[in-house]
């Protein structure tokens, strides 16, 4: 075997580790964004009135202003999974009453959830459906 042929080999190899190292941080990486560890497990409700509304990936926001005047940042479902559910860009826009019903982030004063459901002017945009255990 030639130098030339060893040094392809070593190559091949450690792009190939390297790559599997990526992907393995990637999926790490998108598991912990992605997942709900880092919220509590009991579902709290939130109300209030919509400041903006992003649909970007990896997952659509709302921005909503609480009655004692705080900011919150709701994270919906990944895109798809949220316009499944009925909502779209053109489902609510800033001023509109929201009520959220979803899971705050385990850090306290933190103020971020990731939302079950929403409610916009009476209608229900289920994200999570197999969330919602007993609730109408």
């Amino acid at each position: 075997m030639t130098i030339k042929t060893k040094a392809t080999k070593v190559n091949r190899r450690l792009r190939g580790l390297a790559t599997g190292v990526l992907l393995a941080m990637a999926a790490v990486s998108a598991l912990a964004h992605h997942g709900w560890s880092w919220a509590e497990e009991k579902q709290t409700t939130l109300e209030g009135k919509i400041l903006s509304v992003s649909m970007a990936p990896p997952h659509p926001q709302l921005q909503v202003e609480a009655g004692d005047g705080s900011r919150w940042q709701i994270d919906l479902a990944n895109p798809s999974q949220t316009e499944r559910s009925g909502f779209t860009a053109k489902s609510a826009s800033a001023g509109d009453k929201v009520t959220v019903l979803g899971n705050r982030n385990k850090e306290p004063g933190k103020r971020h959830m990731k939302a079950v459901r929403i409610t916009i002017d009476g209608h229900n945009y289920d994200l999570y459906p197999e969330r919602l255990v007993d609730m109408p």
